[in-house]
């Protein structure tokens, strides 16, 4: 009988940590960002029936990036537990810290097992507060780990570049559709720093709501509400640089309000007012035009044709 090959905890746990990452990075990246009424979550996700995103209880939501089937065992996990405490206790004892040590202590059983392959997924647990300083947001790598976030966080495939272009340009006290479109500019980024259009079917949108009179503050963001929330900084940037040349434009229409039928300078005869004035009033309006284009170079309204048809 051959003697197995000796392998050191330390790189046993480095390989296994090695798999679930590679697992990790083939999902697609999602992210979550305070803004001033909650928290919003967003993802690229074509389908419609697996979710990325749920609701664990009143004020806590549920995020993960990796491989369905485990993150869904997860999720069910902690809606029974939350169910369970808010049961037996109270429904304020129900919290994102709570959750997020159940959380870790089951990845960290399972990643340091020999007996079964580390879990491909990496989790978001977020709690909105009643106020903005009550928010909390913490992420699980697949070791079990707890990492405490604050106003952003990314996970999945390309999260360190996404992370980094939110830790830039996220701040506080932004609006749902001011967090939404900086959410979808850095999940449009590529990994060789080029970017890519994501369409609005193939975002998945969700917000925990601190506004919302209802005791449970997830709510999901799709269809109409969506398209009008990506819309409105464009129709906002746009209208600025429109309105100077339609007003331009308007302008130009006006300027050229001259008689089409005016004579020139010098085709002018003397004595074309006076018959002008003797037929109809409507001449006497063609005679006075004739007469202000008299071949005067300073355009001064004094000369003689003009007080002759006001005599007339």
């Amino acid at each position: 009988m051959s003697t197995p090959f000796y392998v050191s905890p330390q790189q046993a746990m480095a390989d296994r940590a090695e798999y679930a990452r590679k697992g990790i990075a083939r999902g697609r990246s999602l992210v979550v960002l305070q803004y001033a009424d909650g928290i919003v979550f967003v993802g690229e996700n074509p389908s419609r029936a697996l979710h990325k995103f749920s609701e664990i209880y009143d004020r806590i939501g549920f995020a993960a990036a990796g491989k369905y089937n485990e993150y869904e065992n997860l999720r069910i996990g902690g809606v029974r537990y939350a169910d369970l405490r808010g049961y037996t206790y109270d429904r304020d004892d129900v919290t994102a810290r709570g959750l997020a040590n159940v959380y870790a202590q089951t990845l960290g059983t399972i990643f340091s097992s020999a007996a079964e392959k580390p879990y491909e997924v990496e989790l978001v647990v977020a709690e909105v507060g009643a106020a903005p300083d009550g928010d909390q947001i913490y992420r699980l790598p697949h070791d079990g780990s707890i990492v405490d976030e604050h106003g952003s966080v990314a996970v999945g495939g390309n999260a360190e570049q996404i992370g980094g272009y939110l830790d830039q340009r996220h701040r506080d006290g932004m609006t749902l559709a001011e967090a939404l479109k900086l959410a979808v500019q850095a999940l449009s980024r590529e990994p060789n720093g080029g970017e890519r259009e994501i369409p609005a079917e193939r975002l998945e949108v969700a917000v925990l709501d601190r506004t919302r009179p209802q005791q449970r503050k997830f709510k999901r963001i799709v269809g109409r509400q969506l398209a009008r929330l990506l819309g409105a900084d464009e129709a906002a940037a746009s209208t600025p640089t429109d309105a100077p040349s339609d007003t331009e434009d308007a302008d130009s229409t006006d300027t050229p309000a001259e008689p089409a039928g005016s004579a020139e300078p010098g085709s002018a005869e003397p004595g074309s007012a006076e018959s002008g004035s003797a037929e109809s009033s409507s001449g006497k309006s063609g005679g006075s035009a004739a007469d202000t284009d008299a071949p005067d170079s300073s355009g001064s309204s004094d000369a003689p044709g003009s007080s002759d048809s006001s005599e007339g």
